[in-house]
């Protein structure tokens, strides 16, 4: 049993007496640490933030980030499509130890945020951990050795040929993000067309620009399946380079007034027709690089603004009310032109049920003289076009699929854990976890952007960085207690599960509206969100409960205290290093 080293009850009072036992003191000092391996799955945001701080917080730390792309950035760094941005605040989606001054937008754009994960990645010398193009296959723990065994393939470095190697690790971490893996739509004829055929997730424009590769379509027609938010950016970037560009939409989304645009507009003093115009201007950035104070207080006003919309995710607040309204209204505004795509466009259920995106330029967009919007469901895709369901056909040259991922949360590679279970098998028919960072049966093995992990409202990458120091955490106390293993209690699990699905329900979330919040479903379990806001995440996951865990010791000495070692520090022993730190603590 998990734990029972450290769980031996006595039985009567000569079971805790202290000479009754015979026990010898450890031969090493308490700081004296033993060595720790530990291997990261992906490096992305969360790669990246556990490259910088695993090294920053546990000593002599051994450190592998095993990426399977070509470069780090993760999504940034696969996703190339036409129009990809930022869909909140640029100053607000950066890491808090890697500040970026010279944004050239509000909202970034993906050549720009790739570019900065690069720049975080060389400032912090990441290339010493991170392994591209070495992608995971398989990883099992060995509750003998307390160690995980990974396998990886990756090309040849001499003969480019594809090969697996083996590694190992006191500690594993999952860093892959729940939107990662797309997938095509279903259907019919798809893989027909005889034009260009393009996902979204998986344009690749090789070596050039995506505006350099939109200009051999200015003649061309050119068709966007979805309104998601990869579309809602596809939609504007092309429809000024193409001949006519063919928007097909089966759902309805709420379109959100861009966020935090108060403090925008307010903070750098924008006049009312360049409010909108979410390019910064050269003495914008200047101010940003040149006024720490100006900057900080920028960033704070969007910070505090961004996190106090939470109450809109929940039924029947004032502020949901509000949002809808102002939403409504916003879409009335921007399709004057066209009202008739405002009906189509607007749902019945709430704001914020499916993912929020403010989508700049693509209301406008639709109402171009280039740009035809149909809601028609599609029968089929045929060799030159796209059929609908009411016979017609629309010719075209080049078609997107803006269809999303799969958001099932089975992953594609196995990952083993005790008594050979299988995380897919764990998280059949749902995923399940604690507070989103661990499962039982899985020791040492904490999780990034795990399930319920995103967050409705507020900055993603500030819980990224609260969950990797989370997994920092647990290590730190596996090497300086000398344990072989730390496992989360099934109780815990169940206990946050209770939780989940008593949160839920006074949300909107709740309502029937397809997300891949609820795995791409119209109703059911929540599997993507915290259950809570963002600050209440950060809270959470603040402080480990080390009682939520199961320990096992990898000594074999049945004595918690063993790990106090010898009775001294290594600089008291060596006469070394610094022996006042208590002066600075």
């Amino acid at each position: 049993m998990p734990g029972s080293g450290f769980s031996r009850n006595p039985s009567s009072a000569s079971d805790v007496d202290a000479s009754s036992t015979p026990y010898a003191l450890g031969d090493f000092c308490i700081d004296e640490y033993r060595p720790v391996k530990v291997i990261v799955i992906g490096a992305g945001f969360s790669g990246i933030t556990a490259g910088v701080r695993f090294p920053q917080k546990i000593p002599g730390v051994h450190l592998t980030i095993y990426e399977k792309s070509g470069g780090v950035g993760g999504t940034w760094y696969s996703n190339r499509y036409p129009g990809l941005a930022c869909d909140i605040p640029s100053h607000s989606y950066q890491l808090t130890f890697a500040e970026k001054k010279d944004w050239s937008a509000f909202y970034a754009p993906g050549t720009e945020i790739r570019a900065y994960l690069q720049s975080v990645a060389d400032r912090y010398k990441l290339e010493r951990y991170i392994k591209v193009n070495h992608e995971v296959v398989h990883a099992q723990y060995d509750e003998h050795a307390g160690k995980w065994h990974v396998r990886v393939r990756r090309p040849n470095s001499e003969t480019g040929v594809i090969e697996e190697i083996e590694d190992n690790a006191d500690v594993l971490v999952t860093a892959i993000g729940a939107l990662s893996r797309w997938k095509w739509p279903d259907i019919p004829g798809l893989q027909d067309f005889k034009g260009e055929l393009h996902h979204s997730a998986g344009f690749d424009p090789d070596d050039k620009t995506w505006q350099e590769v939109a200009e051999a379509w200015k003649d061309k027609k050119v068709g966007v399946i979805g309104v998601g938010s990869s579309a809602l950016q596809l939609v504007p970037a092309l429809q000024p380079r193409v001949q006519k560009l063919i928007n097909y939409v089966r759902g309805k989304t709420w379109l959100a007034v861009p966020f935090a645009t108060n403090a925008f507009k307010d903070m750098l003093g924008r006049e009312p027709k360049k409010a909108e115009d979410y390019t910064f201007t050269p003495e914008e950035i200047e101010r940003f690089k040149n006024d720490p104070e100006f900057y900080d207080k920028f960033r704070f006003h969007l910070e505090t603004e961004i996190n106090s919309i939470h109450s809109s995710t929940l039924r029947g607040t004032p502020m949901q009310a509000a949002a809808t309204e102002a939403f409504r209204a916003n879409l009335h505004k921007k399709l004057e032109k066209r009202p008739w795509i405002a009906e189509k466009l607007l749902p019945d259920f709430p704001v914020a049920c499916r993912r929020l995106t403010p989508g700049p330029g693509y209301l406008e967009a639709l109402c171009e003289d280039n740009v035809e919007f149909i809601s028609e469901p599609i029968k089929r895709v045929t060799a030159t076009g796209v059929e609908t369901a009411d016979g017609q056909h629309q010719d075209l040259d080049v078609l997107f699929c803006a269809t999303g991922y799969d958001t099932s949360f089975q992953l594609p590679f196995k990952i083993i854990g005790r008594n050979g279970l299988d995380i897919n098998d764990r998280w059949k028919p749902h995923p399940v976890s604690y507070l989103s960072v661990a499962v039982d049966g899985f020791p040492n093995m904490f999780m990034s952007l795990g399930p319920n992990s995103a967050v409705g409202s507020g900055s993603l990458l500030a819980l990224i960085e609260y969950q990797i120091m989370y997994a920092v955490q647990m290590t730190a106390k596996l090497q300086r207690e000398r344990l072989r293993s730390v496992e989360v209690k099934p109780e815990a699990v169940r206990d946050f599960d209770q939780y989940l699905e008593a949160y839920f329900p006074k949300t909107v979330y709740s309502d029937k509206c397809r997300s891949w919040y609820k795995m791409n479903q119209e109703e059911g379990r929540i599997a993507g969100l915290w259950p809570g806001s963002t600050l209440h995440a950060l809270k959470t996951l603040s402080y480990p409960r080390w009682e939520d865990y199961n320990y096992e010791s990898a000594d074999p000495v049945q004595n918690r205290m063993y790990w106090l070692g010898d009775g001294q520090t290594y600089n008291e022993k060596t006469l070394t290093g610094d022996r006042a730190f208590s002066l600075t603590a």
